[in-house]
Formats: C-alpha cells, structure tokens, sequence
C-alpha cells in the first residue's frame, strides 16, 4: 500500500433489499460497481446540501436592507462601545 494513501474508513448501512437490489441496477446502468455508485451518489448529495447552505439567498427588501447598513452603518450604541472596550481591555484572544 502506497505511503501517500488517503486513510479509509468503513460506512456501513442496513438498507431495505428491495433499496439494496435497485442500488444494483442502477450501478450497472452506470457501469459502476455498488460501492463507486454510492460514494458518488452520497458525495454529490452531499455536496449539494453544503453548497445550500453555504449560500446566502436574500429577497429584494434584505437584499436593500444590507447595503444600506453596509453603506449608512449605524451609530455605536453605549452598550457596543462598552463591549468593545472590553474586548480591547482582554486582547484578541490570539
């Protein structure tokens, strides 16, 4: 085994035959064997749901809300500038 490989680990799964048997079929179609299929299948689902919600997705209004805030920050409250000094007070935390 090359020194350089990636480490495996073992996933395993009970799944419905009927699930496991259209697992198969599927993989064939592909030309895959079960596992590559669902190592494939798994790692694109999974990418996906990480892009989501990765994704900041604003309506119009948010959308205007944010850049006026960004553009016209508001005033520090006497409670954020208590924090702040505080924070300066502790250090960075580094």
């Amino acid at each position: 085994m090359a020194r350089n490989a990636e480490k495996m680990d073992r996933l395993e799964a009970r799944i419905p035959s009927k699930l496991k048997r259209m697992f198969l079929r599927a993989s064939k179609i592909e030309g895959q064997t079960l596992t590559n299929f669902v190592l494939k299948s798994v790692t694109e689902a999974a990418r996906k749901v990480i892009r989501e919600h990765e994704i900041l997705d604003l309506s119009q209004r948010d959308q205007e809300a944010f850049a006026e805030a960004i553009m016209n920050p508001p005033k520090p409250t006497p409670a954020l500038k208590a924090a702040a000094r505080q924070y300066k007070r502790r250090g960075s935390g580094r």
